[in-house]
């Protein structure tokens, strides 16, 4: 069909069939830009508002909670890392539940190793070459004595000496006037005597000079006047401490008088009473804690070296004695110090070694190897009790038989934190 472009009817028609032709084109854009979104929109994964990285939606298992605090955990470890950490174990074991008993005590010197020192002789005392509380060597020199008392002894020595002499002489000429006859066999025998008797007194006066001090290579060297000595030289007889010193320079002394006391103090005596009742938990040989008030927190040892028989029947108690060792000289005479006794309860009480328990906060844990599991060891929080020497008693979470570690406890409580922290 022919279209007149003069006829204005065919003129509209064109104008109608071009406005739907732009319509349905219009229309063919939006379906297409609405159905390429949503391709688009398919394929790109969704982003969290803010956040760096995508939302993923893929399911995932729940992640276990880490333990509480303080819920015991186990802890397993491999053989190499166990003998690295030294893991040691020992047995739970029973043993006779003990008691303390204390009672007051004062520090005195050893008198088995208390020496006094006298004057043997009278005189005036020239030089004290000891101070109080000095520590001495045995034959170090004390003091020096001017005695007139020693010097009149050497001349009486020398004295009886000469009439020896005189006498061994005319002992000699009688032997040989008897053998020619021209002296008697009586006067041989009197002569005899006299001689024997001169030789006791040489022996007393030389003792005596042994007695006044003077050593055996002093009286030696006593042959003539020249050679007398009127000092004495007072030296310390045994090794310690001068614990007390009654002399100074000038003063005169008598014979027998008390110059000094030494005394050894790498033992002493602790001294305590001990009331009646508890006679029976104490016996000879006994060990004894010795606390000391003025150190806090340092423990001596000893043993009970003497319990008197007699009881005092104003207090009802006795006299105990403990001897400690005092190397150092932390025990210092007049010392007030605290004896303690362990003496049985009656009782049994389960221990663990002190090692094996170790501290978390307020709670006490050991740790259990697992039965039939190598490597694997289980936390078991424990109640305490006293302390026993290395152990520790154990009231509640253990039984007497049970196997604990000792040695490397502390490095299982780091893995047991270590697990609590998610690590």
């Amino acid at each position: 069909m022919a279209y007149d472009d003069d006829d204005p009817m065919t003129h509209e028609g064109r104008h109608r069939h071009r406005r739907a032709f732009r319509a349905l084109l219009v229309l063919a854009l939006v379906i297409g830009g609405v159905v390429l979104g949503f391709l688009w929109g398919e394929r790109r994964p969704l982003h969290r508002v803010g956040s760096a990285g995508p939302i993923t939606t893929t399911p995932q298992a729940p992640e276990a909670a880490p333990p509480q605090a303080d819920e015991p955990v186990d802890v397993t470890l491999t053989h190499d890392v166990m003998k690295r950490a030294g893991i040691k174990t020992a047995n739970v074991r029973t043993s006779s539940a003990t008691a303390a008993m204390t009672i007051p005590a004062t520090v005195a010197s050893n008198a088995y190793r208390e020496t006094r020192v006298n004057a043997l002789v009278g005189g005036v005392v020239r030089q004290v070459e000891a101070e109080l509380g000095a520590s001495v060597r045995q034959g170090q020199t004390l003091a020096v004595v001017f005695s007139t008392d020693l010097a009149e002894a050497q001349m009486k020595y020398l004295s009886m000496r000469a009439m020896l002499e005189a006498d061994h002489q005319k002992l000699e000429r009688t032997r040989e006037l008897v053998t020619i006859g021209a002296a008697s066999r009586q006067e041989l025998e009197e002569v005899t005597a006299i001689h024997t008797g001169h030789e006791t007194e040489v022996a007393a006066t030389r003792q005596r000079l042994l007695l006044l001090g003077m050593s055996s290579s002093q009286v030696a060297q006593v042959v003539d006047a020249s050679h007398i000595v009127s000092e004495l030289i007072v030296t310390a007889p045994a090794d310690g401490i001068v614990i007390s010193r009654s002399v100074n320079p000038g003063q005169v002394v008598n014979a027998g008088q008390d110059l000094f006391v030494v005394t050894d103090l790498r033992t002493v005596w602790v001294i305590g009473d001990l009331y009646e009742k508890d006679f029976a938990a104490v016996a000879v040989g006994s060990d004894v804690a010795v606390s000391i008030p003025a150190t806090p927190g340092r423990t001596l040892r000893g043993r009970v070296a003497y319990i008197d028989p007699r009881v005092d029947p104003s207090t009802r108690t006795a006299k105990v004695r403990v001897e400690v060792p005092n190397s150092d000289g932390a025990l210092r005479l007049g010392m007030y110090v605290t004896l303690a006794f362990q003496v049985a309860a009656g009782e049994r009480m389960t221990l663990v070694p002190r090692a094996a328990v170790q501290t978390m906060g307020d709670r006490a844990v050991v740790y259990v190897p697992v039965d039939g599991e190598e490597g694997r060891f289980s936390e078991r929080p424990v109640k305490l009790g006293q302390s026993v020497g290395d152990s520790i008693q154990v009231l509640d979470g253990l039984k007497p038989g049970e196997r604990v570690v000792t040695t490397g406890s502390f490095f299982l409580r780091a893995e047991a934190a270590r697990a609590r922290s998610g690590g």
